[in-house]
């Protein structure tokens, strides 16, 4: 079951986040709360960190999905169309990014949704991030970034990307 973020998890759809007021807060082209879905992919079991994301995220006025634990690349996929976000986030504390974003963007580009802004969070060698930036991968975001510079990072992605 998937969950949108209010609190530690607790309802599914957060409806704070879509009231919401001032400056920067809503700021998608046609004035919308920013989607966020934010995924765990594979057999990682840890997200703690995921769930710090997603709370600072919805508490800059976002909309955030959160997939839960265990997901297939094409469980995720799936809800990112269905769900039609702006941003795809996917964290990764397991060592597989670098095949399953291979996956991820064949899986998005076969359902017409090539276009969509994918970040990637959690922990991985440098080499690794570059691979996967390399790969299309908009944005990593590894343990230390602080969470206000997610929410800018996400912001500044959506703005230079336009209306979809």
């Amino acid at each position: 079951m998937l969950h949108t973020v209010y609190d530690n998890i607790l309802s599914v759809y957060a409806t704070g986040c879509l009231s919401r007021t001032g400056p920067n807060l809503l700021i998608a082209m046609d004035n919308t709360p920013i989607r966020v879905l934010l995924a765990k992919v594979g057999l990682d079991g840890h997200d703690r960190g995921v769930k710090v994301v997603a709370r600072a995220l919805r508490d800059a006025g976002m909309d955030v999905i959160y997939s839960g634990l265990h997901r297939s690349p094409e469980e995720v996929v799936n809800t990112a169309i269905q769900e039609d976000v702006d941003v795809l986030g996917v964290s990764l504390l397991s060592g597989v990014q670098l095949t399953v974003f291979p996956k991820l963007f064949e899986l998005l580009e076969d359902k017409g949704a090539g276009d969509l802004i994918v970040i990637a969070g959690g922990v991985m060698p440098d080499e690794d991030a570059a691979a996967i930036r390399r790969m299309g991968v908009r944005e990593v975001l590894l343990q230390d970034t602080p969470p206000q510079a997610i929410v800018d990072s996400i912001r500044n992605l959506v703005a230079a990307r336009g209306a979809r």
